[in-house]
């Protein structure tokens, strides 16, 4: 059974910090690509970070220098970390899971995903 479960979210001043969690089931962190998108009220859901089974992380360039992604492969877990929020950042965040180890940018080559996670700045 595939299942990936958020956790984490907040509400935070800005400049503060939050570390999202993903708890996965039916994927293993380890060799499939694992990513975090969120989606703000009244916009579309853009992709933040992803991981590709070498540990390859890629971000966009609103999370570069704040945000980090990473995986505990003992734990099946993935991890995002942001520091210095935003309230821009102020969204609904979603981890996703593909079943390939390689990461391509983009929703759609995403195959399962979790309920979200919500993390307000102000």
């Amino acid at each position: 059974q595939v299942q990936l479960v958020e956790s984490g979210g907040g509400s935070v001043q800005a400049g503060g910090s939050l570390r999202l969690s993903c708890a996965a089931s039916g994927y293993t962190v380890s060799s499939n690509c694992m990513g975090w998108f969120r989606q703000a009220a009244g916009k579309e859901r853009e992709g933040v970070a992803s991981i590709d089974s070498d540990g390859i992380m890629t971000y966009a360039d609103s999370a570069k220098g704040r945000f980090t992604i990473s995986k505990d492969n003992a734990d099946n877990t993935l991890y995002l970390q942001m520091n210095s929020l935003k309230p821009e950042d102020t969204a609904l965040y979603y981890c996703a899971a593909r079943r390939s180890g390689v990461c391509i940018w983009g929703r759609r080559y995403y195959n399962s995903w979790g309920q979200g996670t919500q993390v307000t700045v102000s």
